[in-house]
């Protein structure tokens, strides 16, 4: 395969080349049974991967308010959220069409009432929106900076006290992004640890 085509099915991709290919995943995240479909260019679509299953697992939601997943793919972390405190307000963004789709079908499928879904990159879709906390596990393929900038600009759509939330692995997080959560939000603390991956939390202070 060219590397100019594995760029297209890339998963962070705004429209995939590949061939769609359906695959279903039937889980259990908290004890709550959730059924995911996924395809080919879309992130982990066999399974649901260690760090979305820690995020998940380890996310301190809001009692009420709005909640943003951002590069939500299929949709499992938004999804989840919704599901577990029906109060809240959920939106997922992706750049990937594919995604979307996905993450939307997904929605149905899970019955889920307070979820919704906007394509583009990063926070473009919520630039008007005001968020009580952010999730994420983000596109590490696409580049550090890309995470980085995933960091930087969550303060301009959270809400006083807001918290961003991400998963990534270890190797990663020990070496940069907490210096990175520091110089945005002035703290950063480690909410969980397995497996290779780390749970990153700051909270919008000012």
């Amino acid at each position: 395969m060219s590397q100019k085509r594995q760029r297209h099915d890339h998963y962070f991709t705004t429209h995939p080349q590949s061939a769609v290919n359906f695959g279903l995943i039937k889980t259990r995240l908290h004890n709550f049974p959730f059924e995911f479909l996924t395809a080919s260019s879309v992130f982990s679509k066999k399974r649901v991967d260690t760090g979305t299953r820690l995020l998940v697992e380890t996310m301190i939601l809001p009692k009420s308010g709005h909640v943003l997943d951002v590069g939500c793919g299929y949709g499992a972390v938004g999804i989840a959220a919704a599901v577990f405190n029906p109060s809240i307000q959920v939106v997922m963004t992706d750049v990937n069409i594919r995604a979307v789709h996905l993450a939307k079908e997904n929605i149905e499928r899970n019955r889920v009432k307070n979820a919704r879904v906007k394509r583009g990159y990063l926070y473009e879709p919520v630039r008007d929106l005001n968020f009580n906390c952010v999730l994420s596990n983000p596109p590490v393929s696409a580049g550090i900076d890309t995470v980085k900038a995933l960091i930087m600009e969550a303060p301009k759509v959270l809400a006083e006290k807001g918290m961003l939330q991400m998963v990534v692995r270890s190797k990663i997080a020990g070496k940069v992004l907490p210096a990175v959560f520091e110089t945005t939000f002035g703290n950063c603390e480690v909410l969980s640890r397995k497996s290779g991956y780390r749970v990153l939390a700051a909270e919008k202070v000012k």
